[in-house]
């Protein structure tokens, strides 16, 4: 516990990122550990880019991560995981949705959506864990649980007790929806 560990959440408004790291962040502080978080917001109501530094050891004294310095870059679109690389330390590791949004540019004909987006991650990152959020979430019951369905994948990647991801879900998420997020959760934890 006597390091910063750090994980940096990306991706659109509206995904659930902001939920993720208040469980992510609650998981943390139920093991023990001193949890700093900083959300960015930027044109989230309008599907802009959405960003949330979690850092977490014996004590953390900033809740910025800074570039370079992510051990996990947590994705939950696949153009805004690219665009927050840098952000990755050489030997970081990714978790990444597979989903993929349409900026305003690509939507409106001014852009093109970049291709093979998911090799280029793993080529470069070769501890990518790619998770297809959308179907899994489809099949837990709601696809709306894609955020606890990359939970889960992120759940993998780290040494912290099941029991306690339970529990911070059973604390954070609505109680008419906590059955179908801990099976979103579990389907995650599989993938």
């Amino acid at each position: 516990m006597d390091k910063v560990t750090n994980i940096l959440l990306a991706g659109v408004g509206g995904q659930g990122i902001l939920l993720a790291s208040e469980v992510l962040s609650e998981v943390l502080m139920m093991a023990g550990y001193d949890v700093k978080k900083n959300e960015v917001h930027g044109m989230s109501q309008r599907g802009g880019s959405v960003t949330s530094h979690v850092r977490f050891g014996e004590k953390v004294y900033s809740p910025i991560i800074p570039e370079g310095e992510a051990d996990i870059l947590f994705g939950f679109e696949i153009l805004e995981t690219c665009r927050y690389m840098p952000f990755l330390k050489a030997n970081g590791k990714i978790v990444v949705n597979r989903l993929q949004i349409m900026p305003s540019s690509v939507a409106t004909g001014l852009e093109r959506y970049p291709e093979n987006l998911e090799a280029m991650i793993m080529s470069k990152v070769p501890e990518t864990k790619v998770v297809d959020g959308l179907d899994l979430a489809v099949n837990a019951g709601n696809p709306r649980t894609v955020n606890t369905v990359l939970l889960g994948a992120l759940s993998k990647m780290m040494d912290i007790d099941l029991k306690l991801w339970n529990q911070a879900l059973e604390k954070m998420v609505p109680k008419k929806f906590i059955a179908e997020n801990l099976k979103a959760f579990e389907l995650g934890r599989q993938s």
